[in-house]
């Protein structure tokens, strides 16, 4: 069913809820407007729409959730004369497309709780709509039904005057009338009840109530019925299915009156029956699309959690296991072979996959794009769904012809396993997630089994992804500096700036835990330039206040984001300009990776900023794998040797080959006038054998942790030489 457009401009824009809400309307009515019978302007039908809309919203929102209300909003519908079939399709598309658009985006519900939401609205909406229409015709033909029988009793009362009257009304009414006596015994029947049971009157006039019995029957059913030939009830309503002749089945909307004699003693009984199979068939297909997979046909995230959360309530020692299904490399199909092919890909592993859920309690289902979950209720154990993962993969082992191509399709699953009643949906279905990426981490194509420990820290990580950017703006980083040391005569040569960030909730961090999210979320940049500022304003403090030998150099960090930014050379000039420091007294340190196989374009910023007499020092060298030719065309001035070289120097006796290989750097270094400062050194026997090497500066705990900027001076350094 075609929907309007979306309007131009994004919900974002919108001024507040009310506007997003009016907009939505203003759709609504754009959509069902030309086929409703009604004298209202479009403008007075807004108006109407409007009520009905913000129910759907709240609804949306409401905790606990509810779909009533959406009930409500559709029986509305039908009473604003919206009764054309193709105005309640219209309206769930609207639902479907625009609700959770401009009604969700100020929620703390989850993004895919609300489209589950959304879904269930519609079919609660379509079920409200469905039953109000209902009702009208039945209170039509029911009025219709009684007038025929008043008129039947007055004829019989004026000696059959009216029979013609009565027989037209009865038998050309569009419902089925019969009438029974109240042993059960059917007496008469109109032709339109004897169509809705095959169209022959024998067989349906020649039965009694009771063969009507359907296995479907809810138990209040035949209870009323014997409440009512007791004449202790008038009437009862029910929806009640009954076999045909063929064996097909026929639900009906029944309603059965009590009729009394003169003396108001009970004689005989009434039925009024709508034929409601194409109604009840529309509501399973509705319920049908609302819950499943258009392009597959596997059940869908709605009934995928449907099914779960029941799982999840299950009663004592009920188990359940999950294996969440990513397929390893599928944008590469999409991208290379297209769209089309990537469907049937889909359509494909979805096959597979339906045959490996062939147990008692399993079930398996798309969640989106390539993401699949299966779903197995009946295991005793962790063994039981860790064997359903092997058969997913085993599943997918074989290669897929597509488009005359032969594809190979991996996976990596994330299976969680444990006892009813412990989590929510929401939380097993997180679980499974972060154990999928551990899966597809580790290399893809297997499975790994979740742990409590790892999604703690994922989860961890996520929290402190989402908390980055606004840290910096409540100045939560803080900075600590490590001296630099000569190793000839122990005098602080500068410090390194080392950030550090102080987490409400988490502490103090180091940057091994936020500085590859900043990375990741592009804050780094920021973050960085921060750094440069406050670490450059306290080397010129330094400088001011201790004149007679402070900290000559400052050691700042440049990560590989860094490098790239456009305006690296610019930031650093404005801060020393600002600052009043002068370039030499600067030391950008990048480590040895980020410059592995580096082309002009990186290269040359540095150069800029070597050439104004900024310092740049080649961190961590030694853990990469640069060709040390390439030494002659870096722009550094300073070797860090890595902590690794130097560890082996903690022991006794010291390896004869650590030895030669820091002498070769050390050598190789000074002949090209590149000074060399080693990382970690934790013993005096360590800074004696550095010492002895050549080697010209050193940091490390032997000297000096981390620490306050004023501490720099007051450092007990009389071990350093």
């Amino acid at each position: 069913m075609k929907v309007p457009s979306q309007p131009t401009g994004s919900v974002a824009e919108a001024d507040g809820p009310e506007d997003r809400l009016r907009r939505f309307v203003t759709i609504w009515s754009r959509a069902i407007f030309p086929v409703t019978a009604t004298s209202l302007t479009r403008t007075e039908f807004e108006g109407h729409l409007l009520p009905l809309a913000r129910t759907l919203c709240e609804a949306l929102h409401a905790r606990p959730f509810d779909t009533a209300p959406a009930q409500r909003a559709g029986a509305a519908l039908v009473a604003a004369h919206c009764t054309d079939p193709d105005a309640l399709g219209r309206s769930l598309g609207v639902v479907d497309s625009y609700l959770v658009l401009y009604c969700g985006t100020e929620s703390d519900v989850p993004a895919e709780e609300l489209r589950a939401r959304c879904a269930r609205l519609q079919h609660a909406m379509a079920t409200g709509y469905a039953q109000a229409l209902r009702e009208r015709t039945r209170a039509e033909q029911e009025a219709i039904a009684r007038s025929a029988l008043s008129a039947r009793s007055a004829a019989e009362i004026a000696l059959h005057a009216t029979e013609s009257r009565f027989r037209a009304v009865f038998d050309g009414a569009a419902i089925g009338i019969g009438i029974a006596d109240l042993d059960g015994n059917v007496l008469e029947v109109n032709e339109t009840l004897t169509r809705m049971f095959g169209g022959m009157e024998g067989p349906v006039r020649s039965r009694n109530v009771s063969e009507w019995a359907h296995p479907e029957d809810g138990p209040h059913v035949w209870k009323l019925y014997e409440e009512l030939v007791r004449g202790e009830r008038e009437s009862y309503r029910v929806e009640k299915p009954y076999y045909r002749g063929d064996g097909t089945v026929l639900w009906t909307n029944l309603t059965v009156s009590l009729l009394r004699d003169a003396d108001g003693r009970p004689q005989y009984q009434l039925a009024l029956m709508e034929d409601t199979t194409e109604r009840r068939l529309l509501h399973l297909r509705l319920r049908y699309e609302a819950t499943h997979d258009a392009l597959t046909g596997l059940p869908n995230r709605t009934l995928f959690f449907e099914r779960l959360e029941k799982a999840l309530v299950s009663g004592d020692n009920a188990r359940f296991g999950l294996c969440y299904l990513d397929l390893d490399g599928f944008k590469v199909i999409n991208d290379s072979l297209g769209h089309s092919a990537g469907d049937r890909l889909l359509v494909e592993v979805a096959d597979r996959l339906q045959s490996c859920v062939t147990g008692q309690g399993e079930m398996v289902a798309r969640l989106g794009g390539d993401e699949f979950v299966a779903l197995t209720t009946g295991c005793s154990g962790e063994q039981d769904v860790t064997e359903l993962a092997d058969r997913i993969l085993g599943a997918l082992a074989t290669p897929l012809r597509i488009d005359g191509r032969e594809l190979t399709v991996r996976g990596s699953l994330g299976v969680v396993e444990g006892p009813a009643g412990e989590r929510t949906p929401a939380e097993v279905l997180r679980s499974a997630d972060i154990t999928m990426y551990r899966a597809k981490s580790a290399g893809g194509n297997r499975f790994e089994l979740a742990d409590a420990e790892a999604d703690a820290r994922a989860i961890t990580r996520h929290g402190l992804t989402t908390a980055l950017p606004t840290a910096l703006e409540r100045g939560e980083f803080f900075i600590e500096y490590q001296p630099l040391v000569h190793l000839g005569d122990g005098s602080v040569h500068g410090a390194e700036a080392l950030v550090r960030w102080c987490h409400p909730q988490h502490g103090v961090l180091g940057p091994d835990r936020f500085i590859p999210l900043a990375e990741d979320t592009g804050l780094i940049v920021p973050l960085g330039r921060w750094v440069l500022q406050e670490a450059v304003r306290q080397a010129r403090f330094w400088q001011a206040r201790h004149s007679d030998g402070g900290p000559l150099r400052i050691n700042v960090n440049l990560s590989p984001t860094q490098l790239h930014h456009p305006r690296l050379v610019a930031d650093t000039v404005d801060v020393l300009e600002r600052s009043g420091l002068e370039p030499g007294a600067l030391c950008l340190e990048v480590t040895e990776s980020a410059l592995i196989g580096a082309d002009e374009d990186l290269l040359k910023p540095l150069r800029q900023l070597a050439e104004m007499g900024v310092d740049i020092a080649l961190d961590d060298f030694g853990t990469g794998y640069s060709n040390l030719a390439n030494l002659r065309r870096l722009p550094v001035s300073v070797l860090k040797l890595d902590r690794s070289f130097t560890r082996g120097m903690q022991q006794h006796p010291v390896d004869p080959v650590d030895l030669k290989i820091v002498e070769g750097i050390v050598s190789l270094a000074h002949s090209l006038e590149l000074a060399v400062t080693v990382e970690g050194v934790e013993t005096g026997a360590q800074a004696r054998r550095l010492r002895e090497l050549g080697c010209d500066t050193a940091q490390g705990w032997y000297y000096a942790r981390p620490g306050a900027p004023d501490r720099i001076h007051s450092l007990l350094l009389a071990d350093a030489v």
